[in-house]
C-alpha cells in the first residue's frame, strides 16, 4: 500500500455529501458565458465587475500543497455534481496541471486525462482552470514546441477553460510558445508573474516594482487575455487588499483545505466581504457543507500531511513555494533526511543566493531542492561547493537549470557556479525549445503502441512524451491490474481489512460488492491466498507476499579516500548502467544513474581509469555512499 509504514487514518464512514437535487440541472455558470462572449470579450467583463470572483484551488493546488498531490480522482468525482449545482457562482475550479499530471500516474497509477473528462461531464457549467509551465508544459524540463502546442490543444479539447501560463524565471521569451498555443485554441490565456523577493527590501533590487511592472506590460503585448500574480504564500488579508487594490479574480482554497502551505480560506473569504461592495454573490451555506465533505475527506490522506501545525515565518528564510513545501518533505524522508529537515530548509535558502537569487517555482524550485539534498546528503553546505575539490555527482534538474535549458534569470546565473555544475560546458543562452528538434509522432505513438498492446490515443502518446518511463509504469500497472481509480480512498492507500466490504462502481450502473474474508498462511512459493466474497459469491485468489521477500542484499560503503571505490552519492534507485567490468574510463564519462522520489542523479567518473566490478544493475535499490563502482587501480 502507498501509505505502508506511514501513521494512517482510522477508518471512517464516507465524507458526507452536501444536499442537493441531483436531478436538477446545472445553472449557467462562468462557463456558459464564455462560450457565448469567447475568450477576449469574457475577459472584458471580468476587468468590468466590481464584484470578486473567485476561483477554488481545492481540486489541485491546495492538496498539491497539503498532501504532496495525493488526492485521488475518486474524491473528487464523488462531489463533482454537487460542484455544478452549488458553486455555479465560482470564477473557476483550478482541477489540473501542476504536479497532478506526474502523481496521477507515478503514485496514484490514474490516468491524468481520465479525471479531466469526467470531471468535465459533471460539472458542465464551470471554468475548469490549469497550471501549465509554459515551455515545460507539466513537466520539469523544457519540451519541444511541437509537444508543448499538441499538449495544449488537447487540453483544451478535453475540458480546460482557462491556461494559467507560467515560466519558472519569469522569462517571457519561454512563455511565448504557450501563449500563443492557447489563444489559437480558443481558451483564456491567463499569464501569470512569479512574485518573489520583497519589493519594499532596499538591498534587493534584482525583483524591484519596476521589474514587475514592465514584466506584466510585456505579457499584455503578447496576447494573454489576462494577467496573474503568482505569490506562493498568500494569507486572507494580502487577498482581501489585492481586492481592494483591483484584482478582479482571487485564488482561495475551501476552509478544509485552506492555509499552512495552501491558499487562502474561500469561506473566510466570502464572508468577509459579504455586504460590501466587492460581494461575491457566493452562498455561504452550501460553501460550509462542501467544506464539510473535504475535512472528511483528508482524513484518509493523514499519512502525506506535511505535520505543519502552525504557520511558519521559516518562510521569510527559504522562500519556499507552498506546493512544493511537502512534496520537498517527501522526498527528504525517502533520503532518510527527515529529522534534518531545518538544516534542508537552511541549505535551500543558501542555495538560492549561490544560484544568484532566482525565482523559485516548479521546475527551478524543484532544482533549488535537489541541490539542497544532495548538499544535506553530503554534509556540505552550499558556500563549500566553490571550494571543495571533490567530484559530485549532481542532480540532472541542477545541471538542466545552470545549463540554460530552463531559461535565463535577469542577470543570468554566477558564472563560477555555472563552471562548477555544468561539465560540459555546453550552456544554452537562447530559448531552449529552439535548440530541441521537432518531437516525431509517428515514431512515439509505434512506441507507446508497443508499451499498451494497441493502438494508442493521442493522449496516450502526448503522456509518453511528457513522462516516457513514468507512463510505462503506468501501463504496465494498468494492464495488470486494472483501472484502480475506482477503488474506494482507504482500500486504495492500506488496502481492506478482514471483514470490510467495499462498493466499486466500475462503469454506471454496475457496482462490485467485495467483502474481504481472510487472508491465509504463506505458501513455500512466498505466496498467500485471500478469501473474499464478490457479489456474495466465494472467490480465492494467490498473490505475491512482498513481505515474504528476501531482505535486500547490503553493499558495503566505499571507502572514503580510496580512489579505486565510489560510492552512490544518495539512497534511490539505480536505473541505467552505461558500463561493465573491463571497460576503460575518462574523467568526467557517465557510469551510471539513479532516481529517488523524482530526483534523477547522473554519476561520473572521477578519474581516468579500468572498470574492475560494478555492483549494481538497473532496478538496484542503493543507500548513500554504498558502493556501487570500483576501480582495478589507484
Amino acid at each position: 500500500p502507498l501509505v505502508k509504514g506511514r501513521a494512517g487514518a482510522a477508518r471512517r464512514p464516507p465524507a458526507p455529501l452536501p444536499e442537493f437535487d441531483r436531478f436538477a440541472p446545472a445553472p449557467a455558470g462562468t462557463r456558459t458565458r464564455l462560450q457565448e462572449l469567447g475568450p477576449a470579450k469574457f475577459a472584458a467583463w471580468v476587468r468590468e465587475r466590481r464584484h470578486l470572483l473567485v476561483t477554488d484551488t481545492t481540486m489541485r493546488d491546495a492538496h498539491q500543497s497539503l498532501l504532496a498531490t495525493r488526492m485521488r480522482s475518486h474524491d473528487m468525482l464523488a462531489v463533482a455534481d454537487a460542484y455544478a449545482r452549488l458553486a455555479a457562482g465560482f470564477f473557476s475550479l483550478e482541477m489540473w496541471g501542476g504536479a497532478t499530471f506526474d502523481t496521477s500516474m507515478r503514485f496514484l497509477k490514474e490516468c491524468p486525462w481520465d479525471r479531466l473528462l469526467q470531471l468535465r461531464e459533471r460539472i458542465p457549467n464551470v471554468l475548469f482552470q490549469m497550471l501549465l509551465r509554459a515551455s515545460n508544459a507539466v513537466g520539469y524540463t523544457n519540451y519541444p514546441d511541437n509537444v508543448v502546442q499538441a499538449f495544449v490543444k488537447e487540453s483544451a479539447a478535453a475540458g480546460i477553460d482557462v491556461f494559467r501560463v507560467f515560466d519558472p524565471l519569469n522569462w517571457v521569451p519561454n512563455m511565448t510558445v504557450a501563449i500563443d498555443a492557447v489563444v489559437a485554441s480558443g481558451a483564456i490565456c491567463e499569464a501569470a508573474i512569479c512574485y518573489t523577493g520583497d519589493v519594499l527590501d532596499p538591498q534587493r533590487t534584482k525583483y524591484s516594482l519596476d521589474y514587475y511592472v514592465k514584466l506584466a506590460k510585456e505579457l499584455e503585448k503578447r496576447g494573454a487575455h489576462m494577467l496573474a500574480i503568482k505569490d506562493m504564500a498568500g494569507q486572507v488579508a494580502s487577498v482581501l487588499e489585492a481586492a481592494k487594490s483591483g484584482a478582479s479574480v482571487v485564488d482561495a482554497a475551501l476552509a478544509s483545505f485552506a492555509g499552512l502551505t495552501s491558499q487562502p480560506n474561500l469561506n473566510a473569504i466570502v464572508d468577509a466581504v459579504r455586504h460590501t461592495p466587492l460581494d461575491t454573490g457566493l452562498d455561504p451555506e452550501p460553501l460550509r457543507h462542501m467544506s464539510h465533505y473535504w475535512a472528511a475527506v483528508r482524513e484518509h490522506y493523514t499519512a502525506f500531511e506535511c505535520g505543519m501545525k502552525a504557520p511558519d515565518a521559516d518562510l521569510y528564510l527559504h522562500e519556499m513555494p507552498g506546493g512544493q513545501f511537502t512534496n520537498l518533505l517527501e522526498q527528504a524522508k525517502a533520503l532518510g533526511l527527515g529529522d534534518r529537515w531545518e538544516e534542508v530548509c537552511r541549505a535551500y535558502a543558501d542555495v538560492n543566493q549561490l544560484l544568484g537569487d532566482i525565482v523559485k517555482v516548479t521546475p527551478t524550485s524543484k532544482s533549488v531542492g535537489d541541490l539542497a539534498l544532495l548538499l544535506v546528503t553530503n554534509n556540505m553546505r552550499a558556500s563549500d561547493l566553490l571550494s571543495d575539490s571533490r567530484e559530485l555527482s549532481f542532480p540532472e534538474s541542477v545541471v538542466d537549470l545552470l545549463a540554460g535549458r530552463m531559461g535565463q534569470p535577469p542577470g543570468g546565473f554566477p558564472p563560477a557556479v555555472v563552471k562548477r555544475i555544468v561539465r560540459s560546458g555546453d550552456v544554452v543562452t537562447g530559448r531552449p525549445g529552439e535548440t530541441l528538434p521537432p518531437a516525431d509522432f509517428a515514431a512515439a505513438t509505434k512506441r507507446v503502441a508497443e508499451i499498451v498492446g494497441r493502438t494508442p490515443s493521442p493522449r496516450e502518446v502526448l503522456s509518453w512524451l511528457l513522462y516516457p518511463r513514468v507512463f510505462q509504469d503506468f501501463a504496465q500497472h494498468r494492464a495488470k491490474h486494472g483501472d484502480v481509480s475506482v477503488l474506494p480512498t482507504p482500500a486504495f492507500l492500506e488496502g481492506p481489512k478482514p471483514g470490510e466490504e467495499l462498493a466499486v462502481d466500475i462503469e454506471p450502473g454496475k457496482t462490485l460488492v467485495i467483502r474481504l474474508l481472510t487472508v491465509g498462511e504463506p505458501h513455500a512459493d512466498g505466496t498467500r491466498t485471500v478469501f473474499f466474497e464478490l457479489n456474495g459469491q466465494p472467490r480465492s485468489v494467490s498473490i505475491a507476499d512482498k513481505s515474504l521477500e528476501a531482505k535486500i542484499q547490503r553493499r558495503p560503503k566505499a571507502v572514503p579516500g580510496d580512489a579505486r571505490e565510489l560510492g552512490a552519492p544518495m539512497p534511490g534507485l539505480i536505473v541505467t548502467v552505461a558500463v561493465r567490468p573491463g571497460d576503460t574510463v575518462a574523467k568526467g564519462q557517465k557510469l551510471l544513474s539513479l532516481e529517488a522520489m523524482k530526483m534523477e542523479t547522473t554519476v561520473y567518473a572521477e578519474r581516468d581509469g579500468k572498470i574492475a566490478d560494478v555492483l549494481v544493475a538497473p532496478g538496484t535499490p542503493v543507500e548513500a555512499q554504498e558502493l556501487v563502482v570500483r576501480y582495478a587501480d589507484a
